[in-house]
């Protein structure tokens, strides 16, 4: 039996591919084209690491709620991807450094309930 709160290792053989999505903060001052050049290494980056990127979205310019490294807006992005769940450690450690990144945080997408996905079908 296992233990409350104890994760177990993935067993040898089973698929542990899961949906990710990053939200990324570039600094407000890039211009258009150094945030497509910023995603389009993401994406790079997700492929070499064997995932696969499903799309990005930009979400345009947005104020912080709080002043952050002197800053106080951002130009925010969501990327969605797959990838095995052990690469993603190293995804965060390639990007950690980039100049052009403010932020990133990358966690689990969450599907869609089946009632919640039936009622934006409607």
């Amino acid at each position: 039996m296992r233990e409350q709160g104890v994760r177990q290792k993935p067993r040898a053989g089973r698929n542990t591919v899961n949906k990710y999505e990053a939200m990324i903060i570039f600094p407000d001052d890039h211009k258009e084209e150094q945030i497509e050049n910023a995603l389009d290494v993401i994406s790079r980056e997700v492929e070499k690491l064997k995932g696969t990127v499903e799309g990005a979205t930009r979400l345009g310019r947005k104020p912080f709620a709080r002043e952050i490294k002197k800053e106080t807006n951002g130009q925010y992005a969501v990327i969605r991807f797959e990838m095995d769940g052990s690469s993603v450690a190293s995804l965060r450690n390639a990007l950690k450094f980039s100049e052009d990144i403010f932020r990133i945080e990358i966690y689990r997408a969450v599907e869609a309930a089946p009632a919640a996905a039936a009622a934006d079908a409607e």
